[in-house]
């Protein structure tokens, strides 16, 4: 790779890395992770860096690297967890109500597929349209309306399963006390 392109790749990571990693945050919930995603990303795309004509799309090839990236992880995983009925309950160290919404959608997000957490990432997060969105993941329009739409539907059903969990639980809590009082 010729000195200029070193300098611009340079130049474009230092323009575009937070933006980067806040896309990488949103493919994979651990801080640390993200920053490896981004990092294994960037490594193989300075490697093509010259090959990359239009420069303009040089995000969406790189988000197209961090999620091809992050599927070949998803695969390689060691399968440890068992499957349980009912999922643990969240903590959330934050008492502000922002950061308890998002540190519970991005827990409700891990239970998409790959395919879908990519399509909802891309579409909403990063507000691309339906045809970037199928461009970026080499998919057809269609494919991502209706992968989006299960995604969006799968999401709807986590929430409403853990509102209803938890008001199963704040209703037991009142007769639990009364019996408590009657003891």
């Amino acid at each position: 790779m010729a000195h200029g392109e070193v300098l611009e790749f340079e130049e474009y990571v230092r323009t575009r890395q937070d933006a980067l990693l806040r896309s990488a945050r949103r493919l994979v919930p651990d801080p640390v992770d993200a920053q490896d995603l981004l990092q294994t990303a960037l490594v193989r795309t300075y490697g093509r860096w010259d090959g990359i004509a239009d420069k303009r799309l040089a995000d969406a090839y790189l988000r197209r690297v961090m999620i091809n990236t992050r599927t070949e992880w998803w695969r390689a995983r060691k399968l440890e967890e068992v499957p349980t009925e009912q999922l643990p309950d969240a903590s959330v160290d934050d008492s502000t109500e922002q950061h308890a919404d998002r540190a519970l959608l991005m827990d409700i997000m891990k239970v998409l597929a790959p395919k879908q957490r990519s399509v909802v990432v891309l579409r909403h997060w990063e507000q691309m349209s339906t045809e970037e969105t199928a461009a970026a993941l080499g998919m057809s329009a269609g494919t991502v309306k209706s992968t989006l739409h299960r995604a969006l539907a799968r999401l709807r059903e986590e929430l409403e399963s853990r509102d209803y969990q938890e008001r199963g639980v704040r209703a037991l809590e009142p007769s639990e006390e009364r019996e408590r009082c009657a003891a």
